[in-house]
């Protein structure tokens, strides 16, 4: 044995440094190679390139050692016969990681894209299970042409039994392209409330790759061949509105003024008439007077700081007067309290001896108010906002101001019957806490549409 070592070792010697050389520059290949590659990764914006990566970092190596068993082999003193043999289990084995690698890069990219379409789960997984089935039959026919085996027989019969799938299943392929349309174009959704040409309706309760599945409103299945749904007329009316456990009804209402005959020409004469004011005066000088200026913004505050400003000349107050935020007391009783303790507060520590010219004292006012139905009925939001498009400027101060002073909770009419009728406490919140001395009565009115709008799309 040392005999025939020393006699031959050049023989054995020669294949393993080749061997051994592609195996080290096969990992300093690899090395250079997927540094590069990391850095495009961090550059590209492909979503596949981490993928591909991954996918074929270990392989490469792999790939690189077969190569270099393969000329070891081809350079050694094996006969013709062992090399041979030794060529086609490298060849098969290269054949066999390459068909993996492939077939794993392919199902990668299947899942990646077709979840861009939103393909339904049943379509996809049918895609790439045939996608496997390819890239394996590809691979076995390559691999029996490597050991010589025929492969005309094969093909033949894949052929024939191709031709019968396709036979068999004629009308199944056009309800999966349907499916998958259908899918991607996003017309039809779960949830969705359908009307077809045949007179059937209902909600879309599920879309395979086959069939869309419709349950009628007596709670019924209809099963529809994809096919015959993408040709067929429909009309989607989209997610139906939720009808409210009682309908909301519109109000109006009309402002009489009466003038009291009570009238001031100083701060402290204000303050004694507004302790004995009746709330309807404290009324009509506050929330009546916002209403006639709705059109400003940010609107006046109350006719009693205009008054002190404008006609006293008094700023001081006028501001403190204006900073009162009406829309905070949820009585006029509270309101008037605050308005005096401002005016006490201030003539305790300043004595004012400021008169109003002749003829441009405070007159005081009383409203007299007259609520009147309306025709307008609301079952949903989509009622509600086409019906919020056409009432009065009265009606809709009505149910925003007026609602909290005669409630007493601090809450517009439409905020109690969004929560309490609809369940939809997030949006009747968002209401609630939307400023009406920020807004025009429009701006206010066109606000709280968008919101609705933007609840029911």
């Amino acid at each position: 044995m040392v005999d025939w070592l020393v006699q031959n070792w050049l023989s054995i010697a020669v294949p393993l440094l080749v061997f051994l050389a592609f195996f080290m520059a096969a990992v300093w290949l690899r090395g250079v190679a997927y540094d590069a590659f990391d850095r495009w990764v961090a550059k590209a914006r492909w979503e596949g390139s981490q993928l591909f990566v991954d996918s074929t970092r270990r392989p490469f190596l792999y790939w690189c050692l077969m190569l270099g068993a393969y000329i070891a082999v081809q350079v050694s003193v094996l006969s013709p016969e062992a090399k041979a043999l030794a060529g086609r289990v490298l060849g098969s084995l290269f054949v066999i990681s390459l068909s993996w690698v492939i077939a794993r890069l392919s199902e990668g990219m299947l899942k990646l894209y077709l979840a861009k379409l939103k393909a339904p789960p049943p379509p996809t997984a049918l895609v790439i299970n045939i996608v496997r089935v390819t890239i394996a039959v590809v691979g076995v026919l390559i691999l029996l042409d490597i050991w010589g085996a025929p492969t005309t027989p094969i093909i033949l019969v894949l052929a024939a039994a191709i031709v019968f799938l396709a036979l068999a299943f004629r009308d199944m392929v056009p309800d999966f392209f349907s499916g998958f349309q259908l899918a991607q174009g996003e017309h039809i959704k779960v949830g969705d409330f359908i009307k077809l040409e045949s007179g059937d309706q209902g909600y879309v309760a599920e879309i395979t790759w086959r069939n869309t599945r419709i349950k009628t409103l007596d709670g019924n299945l209809i099963l529809i061949p994809n096919s015959r749904l993408i040709q067929s007329t429909v009309v989607n009316y989209g997610y139906p509105l939720k009808k409210a456990s009682e309908p909301f009804r519109f109000q109006a209402r009309l402002h009489l003024k009466e003038l009291t005959g009570l009238r001031a020409s100083n701060l402290p004469e204000l303050v004694d008439i507004l302790r004995r004011a009746p709330d309807s005066v404290i009324y009509y000088h506050t929330h009546h007077f916002l209403e006639e200026h709705q059109y400003l913004t940010p609107e006046p505050a109350n006719d009693f700081a205009l008054w002190v400003g404008d006609v006293l000349g008094d700023e001081v107050l006028s501001e403190k007067l204006a900073s009162i935020d009406t829309f905070e007391f949820v009585t006029i009783g509270a309101l008037k309290r605050r308005i005096i303790d401002v005016i006490d507060e201030y003539l305790a520590e300043k004595t004012d001896g400021r008169t109003a010219p002749e003829g441009r004292e405070f007159h005081f006012i009383r409203s007299i108010s007259v609520v009147l139905p309306t025709s307008y009925v609301a079952h949903d939001f989509r009622e509600f906002v086409e019906i919020l498009r056409k009432i009065s400027i009265d009606s809709l101060y009505f149910h925003i101001f007026e609602a909290k002073l005669r409630l007493q909770k601090g809450v517009n009419d439409f905020s109690i019957w969004i929560e309490d009728c609809l369940e939809e406490g997030d949006l009747a919140a968002k209401i609630a806490r939307l400023d009406p001395y920020t807004y025009t009565l429009e701006a206010l009115r066109s606000t709280i549409i968008q919101l609705i709008e933007k609840r029911i799309k």
